[in-house]
């Protein structure tokens, strides 16, 4: 990271925090800093369409975009400006564009698919007309007497000759009744049908795999907190001693570290393990909510009791310390951050509740 790419950030969290405190004016000030000293980073554009009018808000989110095309946050946040923006700023967007030279779009003639229509209908009223007078056609119109008028009274006595076949056609077609009378005993194979059905009803004993419940219900919710009593909790660690300003969390997903800083210090940083690709990390700016000494983590493929040093920023996603596993530095978790326990103790009485965490690539 150079050093302009440095100050860029440090004026993003401090656009962040303004926008937090509602002071729209340094949040703008701030991140407008920060979009001239590293304009390749997206936080900034997001953030001046946030305190900024609909209209100057699209122009951000457009620069947004160019950067990550499919960023949700900057699609989002287009979709809500184009939805609020006025018809008097619409009209004003036009009138920009007219002051730009750019010529407005030609409506598309229809006379020429018109006159096509036409032509194509005359061509087809041609080639009718031609047939009409070189096909049979001809023949069955005009009066005059062709060679098949002086042969039709022939038809009549091959016609006469070939009734005699249709007689015995009827009696054969009285035999196959008879055999349609057999199709009926088919329906004793459909009783079989009824036989199936019953034995899936055992299937429906598969029920009791609602016992699974209790997992999902307080998945989400960190408050498990309780265990029995025979379980030692983790002691509380000691308080490290920092000064300097604010303190505040960054965690890079693209070097798996962690990054404790006081203000502008940086105190401590600590090699972490963040989300797989297929359960990622999130990332944004956030701030600590809950904390737990202890507590029990449980989702799909995994259930973890006494979890220590747990810091919750963003929903189910928090920061914590680690026993299952000691392959730091690669991702391995299902979105949370992975410490070493003993780092995650002193990090825990490093952030108090409130404390912000950004969370980038």
């Amino acid at each position: 990271m150079n050093e302009r790419e440095a100050q860029a950030k440090e004026a993003i969290r401090k656009a962040y925090l303004a926008f937090k405190a509602g002071d729209n004016r340094n949040a703008y000030a701030w991140a407008k800093k920060a979009a001239q000293l590293a304009p390749q980073i997206e936080d900034s554009w997001l953030i001046l369409a946030r305190v900024s009018k609909p209209e100057m808000s699209i122009r951000f989110l457009e620069e947004a975009l160019k950067i990550d095309p499919n960023s949700p946050r900057a699609q989002k946040g287009l979709r809500w400006a184009r939805r609020k923006i006025s018809p008097q700023e619409k009209q004003a967007e036009v009138s920009r564009a007219k002051r730009k030279n750019i010529p407005p779009k030609k409506k598309k003639s229809r006379i020429p698919l018109f006159l096509a229509g036409i032509f194509l209908i005359i061509c087809l009223v041609g080639v009718s007309f031609l047939a009409l007078n070189v096909s049979t056609a001809q023949a069955l119109f005009s009066n005059a007497p062709t060679a098949t008028a002086s042969l039709t009274p022939q038809h009549w006595a091959l016609g006469t000759i070939a009734k005699p076949t249709y007689t015995p056609s009827p009696t054969l077609t009285f035999t196959p009744t008879t055999t349609f009378t057999p199709t009926l005993t088919n329906t004793p194979t459909q009783t079989f049908t009824l036989t199936p059905s019953p034995t899936f009803t055992p299937t429906d004993t598969l029920t009791p795999t609602i016992t699974n419940t209790p997992a999902p219900t307080n998945t989400p919710a960190p408050t498990n907190t309780f265990y029995p009593t025979n379980t030692p909790q983790p002691p509380a660690p000691t308080s490290p001693a920092v000064s300097g300003g604010e303190h505040w969390i960054e965690v890079n997903l693209s070097h798996q570290r962690l990054y404790a800083y006081a203000g502008d210090t940086l105190i401590d940083s600590f090699v972490v393990s963040t989300g797989t690709w297929q359960t990622p990390t999130v990332t944004g700016y956030f701030s600590i909510y809950l904390k737990y000494l202890s507590t029990t983590m449980s989702g799909p493929g995994y259930y973890l009791t006494n979890v220590p040093y747990a810091m919750y920023f963003y929903g189910d996603y928090g920061i914590h310390g680690t026993y299952w596993h000691d392959n730091f530095g690669t991702p391995m978790s299902h979105g949370c951050v992975n410490m070493r326990s003993s780092e995650a103790g002193w990090l825990y009485n490093f952030a108090p509740v409130g404390t912000l965490v950004y969370v980038h690539y």
